[in-house]
This record gives C-alpha cells, structure tokens and sequence, in this order.
C-alpha cells in the first residue's frame, strides 16, 4: 500500500518498452495485418453493391426533391401515431420508474427490494426494443398497442437505473439531517432525496422522450405502429421521395426536441 501510495500524484510515464521505435512499428503493422485479416472475412457481393449504388444515389437526391403531399395523409397518420406512443410511453415508464429507482438505491431501500428492482432493471435492460416489439406483436397483433409497451418497458430499464445511480451518490449530509429531525420515511424522500435528484430525473425524462420518438420509427418496421411503418412501405415500393420526406420531419422534430431539452435543463438547474 505504501508503494501505490507513493506513486499517487506522480505523472504518467511510458513504460521503457513502448519507447523503443521497433516496438512501435510492430505493433502497428500487427494491428494492420488484423485489420487485413478481418475484412478479408467479410463476404461482399460486389456486383450487388455496384448495382445498389445506383439505388442509393436515387435515394440521396430525393432529400433535394422530398414528396410531403402524395402520401400525405399516411405520413401525418404515423406521425401522430409515433407522436402519442412517444408521450403516452414516457409518461407511463417515468412513472414506473421512480419508485424502481426508489428501490433500486441501496441508501434508500433495503437489501430484499433493492434486489427484486435491481433485477427488473436488469432484464429490461438486456432485452433489446426490436426484440420485445416483435415479441408483443406476436402477442398483441399489430399496432400501437405493442410499441407502446415497448417503449415503456424500455424506459423502466433506462430511467430507472440512472435515476438509482443519481440518488446512491447525492449528499448523505441534507438527507441525514432530514431524518435526523424525526421526519418519516416519505418525508424524507420528499425533502431530503427528491430536491438533490428532480434536475437529473427531468433531464432523464426529456432524453428519454427523445429516443422514445426514434425508437417508434424503429419500431414500426416489425409492425409496432408509429410512423416507421410508413416509411418502410414507401422503401418497400422504392418511394424515395416520400421517404426523405419522412426521414426530413423525424429529424426536426427531434432537433425541436433537443432545443426543448436545452431550455428545460437550464431553467431547471
């Protein structure tokens, strides 16, 4: 322990063998004889890719040209579709969330509940959005219904488990004095733990309604409803137009989103 204590503060300095110029020049060209080596694995059909080109440069030049009125009415159907599986999602997995997180953080509950929500955090967590959508739409059939448990579920595993992180490291000295003076448990959840981590849990929130509105056009393309279902059709029939149409409104209302953030964030903190 001494030893370690001792090269505390000191500067980082090479180690001997990494200064030597053989050295440096093997382990480069190593790590490019892997890299040769990698991509010589790969399978490519060139020739399916020189005619794809051509697909792709159609694609491109439609941003330049985007197509807002043939289909009108379809792409406003899965906006709004997106736009209300995006809030209705949020508002139920933010609400979910935080008692989870209460849970979740071991200066707060005890070891029983802090395992059981640790766990929920968990396999929400390790299951991807993609995979649980096509799961509950062989449930549930197609539609919103499946996105909206979706997203939900996948803001549990998102929220809950930075929102535990935030509260397992906040100031023990405002909380214990909270406690110190006889107040009950809710008590001091409502004046000791929720001032230090409201800021973080609103920023969360609103980042987490960002990615709830690109996962919905992801998610409409296994038949979870929003707008990505639209999109995929208009791929599907080679609708370049419309679909840069698409692609042009997720983008701005994600940046619109984004400012929104920013605003928040600053007046809230």
């Amino acid at each position: 322990m001494s030893d370690v204590s001792a090269l505390i503060g000191k500067p980082w300095k090479k180690p001997s063998f990494i200064q030597k110029p053989w050295l440096r020049w093997l382990l480069i060209l190593g790590f490019v004889a892997y890299l040769i080596a990698a991509f010589s694995t790969i399978e490519v059909n060139w020739s399916r890719v020189y005619a794809g080109l051509e697909r792709g440069e159609k694609f491109v030049l439609a941003f330049t040209q985007p197509d807002f009125t043939s289909r009108s009415s379809d792409i406003w159907e899965g906006m709004i579709e997106s736009i209300i599986m995006t809030v209705a999602s949020s508002v139920v997995g933010i609400a979910i969330s935080i008692p989870i997180a209460l849970g979740a953080a071991r200066n707060v509950a005890p070891l029983p509940v802090y395992l059981i929500c640790r766990s929920i955090i968990a396999i929400s967590r390790a299951l991807q959005e993609i995979i649980v959508a096509i799961l509950l739409v062989a449930i549930f059939g197609f539609g919103p219904l499946a996105g909206f448990l979706t997203l939900s579920f996948a803001t549990i595993g998102f929220l809950a488990k930075l929102l535990a992180e935030d509260i397992e490291s906040m100031d023990k000295v405002q909380a214990e004095a909270i406690k110190a003076s006889g107040a009950k448990w809710t008590q001091w959840i409502n004046y000791g733990v929720q001032p230090q981590v409201m800021p973080r849990l609103i920023g969360l929130s609103i980042y987490r309604i960002d990615i709830n509105f690109r996962e919905s056009a992801i998610l409409g393309l296994v038949g979870a409803g929003g707008i990505g279902a639209t999109l995929n059709t208009a791929f599907d029939r080679y609708e370049y137009d419309t679909a840069a149409a698409i692609l042009l409104i997720i983008i701005v209302i994600v940046m619109a989103l984004e400012y929104l953030s920013g605003v928040i964030r600053a007046r809230v903190q």
